[in-house]
């Protein structure tokens, strides 16, 4: 997980909208396996094996359902430190009969998605080690194959469930955006992200360091699209790790680009050109 380290910039915190917190708190601590580490009447801040919180889900009251058509989440990405962790929470949901929505094979990793309660996607994930990847130029060869799920059997360990494995971190985040040109010069010309790759004008993959992406933006379900209203569930915020020498020519990049950017304690706060509250 070397593309996630304190000298590159990734996503590290989500704040989901639902609308029933202990619905969703019997998805995430049951069916993903996280844990608890702070909780009031309508919020809860949820972890893998430490104290620091990767998810929080707040009850919004009388939410709205998510609209998929509106921008804000695609969906979140975990991504597992080893194969036979995938392996496991394969074996996990065939136990627990929870609906997998997909299993796919994308060259650079394989993946499996699934949508929580409210609709928000989530992707589990392992990568395939990165001298297996394959590059023309700057672009990374990356396709939405079939999972061998009987290969990945093959690495199941015999011992149970046991949660989320201890290591699991947020690998990247996949947006739904009303459209790409804006959304490009935004993360590339602001925030410094490169484009590893582009999916003709309806889908590109932004990152760091060489990574295969932290961010995905898309127009699939959402070319010109509104932005959801506060009440409705989906995504509220996220948060982008920047390391403390870059954050300053960010916010300089940013307000040249007419973006503005308030500081919130010792966070910046910037809102995308689709409506997404980010903070770094």
């Amino acid at each position: 997980m070397r593309f996630h380290t304190k000298e590159i910039k990734h996503v590290t915190h989500i704040h989901l909208k639902v609308a029933n917190l202990q619905r969703s708190l019997h998805f995430y601590l049951n069916v993903l396996g996280f844990r608890v580490v702070e909780e009031q009447p309508y919020l809860a801040k949820l972890a893998v094996g430490g104290i620091t919180p990767i998810l929080t889900i707040e009850q919004i009251k009388g939410a709205k359902p998510l609209d998929s058509r509106k921008t804000g989440l695609f969906h979140m990405a975990f991504l597992l430190p080893e194969r036979a962790d995938l392996a496991k929470v394969l074996r996990h949901f065939m136990h627990t009969a929870y609906p997998v929505q997909g299993a796919s094979d994308h060259l650079v990793s394989e993946a499996l998605y699934l949508t929580d309660p409210d609709g928000n996607g989530v992707e589990i994930y392992v990568d395939r080690d990165p001298s297996e990847w394959k590059w023309d130029g700057e672009q990374v060869e990356m396709s939405t194959l079939p999972l061998d799920a009987n290969a990945l059997m093959r690495e199941v360990a015999a011992d149970g469930w046991e949660g989320m494995p201890e290591g699991t971190i947020i690998g990247h985040i996949h947006l739904q955006v009303s459209d790409l040109k804006s959304l490009q010069d935004f993360y590339t010309n602001g925030f410094g992200f490169q484009i590893v790759n582009l999916f003709g004008e309806q889908a590109l993959f932004l990152s760091a360091a060489g990574y295969h992406h932290h961010i995905g933006l898309n127009t699939w379900n959402s070319k010109g699209a509104s932005i959801p209203m506060d009440d409705e569930a989906g995504l509220k915020s996220y948060a982008i790790f920047v390391p403390a020498n870059e954050r300053i020519g960010i916010v300089q990049r940013l307000q040249d680009l007419n973006v503005h950017v308030d500081l919130d304690g010792e966070q910046y706060l910037v809102i995308d050109p689709s409506g997404n509250c980010i903070y770094f």
